[in-house]
This record gives structure tokens, sequence and C-alpha cells, in this order.
């Protein structure tokens, strides 16, 4: 399938170029966060569905995870700008997209989604 990258974003949220967090991945999703916060009530989080996430950013997320999914470690993977993620399914991804909270419409092209 076509490869999946992050959402590009200027500021980082840790040193090296780090962009966004994995908030939650299994095989066919996963959730992004574009701040430190481990929840999605600040800042934006996108939920990507319908794709294959690769293989070693998996590992390195249920690394951080105990038997109930929690997380034991503070230390969720993070992701760079142009750093692979994955890769589309057939058919395509799916993409939601929440800012403090709320599920936002990449359709209406507000400011929030300029040039895309």
């Amino acid at each position: 399938g076509a490869p999946i990258y992050p959402p590009e974003r200027g500021p980082e949220i840790y040193g090296g170029g780090y962009v966004a967090m994995v908030l939650y991945a299994e095989e066919k999703r996963i959730t992004l966060k574009y701040t430190r916060d481990d929840n999605v009530i600040n800042g934006y989080t996108v939920h990507l569905e319908n794709v294959c996430v690769d293989p070693n950013l998996l590992a390195l997320y249920r690394a951080q995870t105990d038997a109930t999914g929690l997380h034991t470690t503070g230390r969720l993977p993070a992701l760079r700008n142009n750093q692979q993620l994955g890769t589309a399914f057939r058919g395509g991804a799916k993409v939601a997209i929440r800012d403090v909270g709320s599920f936002m419409d990449p359709r209406s092209r507000k400011d929030w989604w300029v040039g895309y």
C-alpha cells in the first residue's frame, strides 16, 4: 500500500524533531497526539484507521504498555515529520481529527486546515 506519514507540523513536542506522540496503536489503527499530553483533552489528535502500522513502531508502543493497555513507562513513541508510520490498506486510510477533544471536519477548510 501507499506509505502513510504523520500530518506535518512545525513545533516540536520533544527535541530532535519529534512532532507527534503515539497515543494508541494496534495493527490496523493508530492515534497521534500533537502535544506531550497523554489524552485528547488539549491540542490536536489524529486518528488513522485502515492502515498497516509499521511493525517496529507497534513494538515500541507495546513495550510501553502493560497487559491491560495502560502506559507504564511514561515514554510513548514519537514521530518526526516525514517519518513513515505505516502503509494504507486497499481502499485508503480513514482519518479523524480532534482539537480540544471535539471532532473536526477537514472538508470545512477552516484556518486549521489551510493549504491542504
